[in-house]
């Protein structure tokens, strides 16, 4: 089976559906881990439209689609910030792709796109419970970073010269 990752705009049905499953499963682990519940299904409907994912189109950014195989498994985008740097962002696969090698792939194409949209160093901000996205980020050479903003969910800030 072979891995392929691709540009995709973020509204079109593929990358709206790896958004709400992204967004369900951040927000479940959460809710799980803090209130022992998962995620109130209105707040889901109002999360997933208020993040329509625009500002990862080009000239700006680019949202990334991988497929296992030719079927959707996961995505990753990219936002040009002011400072010279791309944020990493909505790094995600279908549990049932995880450990294929596609989130490495994922994450070194997001770093060549930046590269293409003449970004120096791609920064990004996780949560402590990731376990699975910290271990993949430290294995991919990001180290932490000062933060960049006052989200607080963001525990940990991480950068990577590109």
């Amino acid at each position: 089976m072979t891995w392929t990752v691709t540009p995709e705009h973020p509204n079109s049905p593929t990358a709206a559906a790896l958004w709400r499953a992204y967004y369900t499963e951040v927000s479940d682990r959460y809710y799980l881990l803090h209130e022992n519940r998962r995620t109130d299904p209105a707040e889901l409907e109002r999360e997933v439209a208020r993040h329509t994912g625009g500002e990862l189109t080009p000239p700006k950014g680019l949202l990334l689609v991988a497929r296992y195989a030719g079927e959707p498994a996961g995505t990753a985008g990219i936002r040009l910030r002011s400072d010279g740097s791309a944020e990493l962002t909505r790094v995600y696969l279908h549990q049932g792709m995880r450990g294929k090698g596609g989130a490495a792939l994922l994450v070194a194409a997001a770093e060549s796109a930046a590269r293409d949209l003449g970004a120096t160093r791609l920064v990004l901000e996780t949560r402590k419970d990731l376990t699975e996205a910290l271990a993949l980020y430290a294995r991919l050479g990001y180290e932490e970073i000062e933060p960049y903003s006052d989200d607080i969910y963001a525990d940990h800030t991480l950068g990577k010269t590109l």
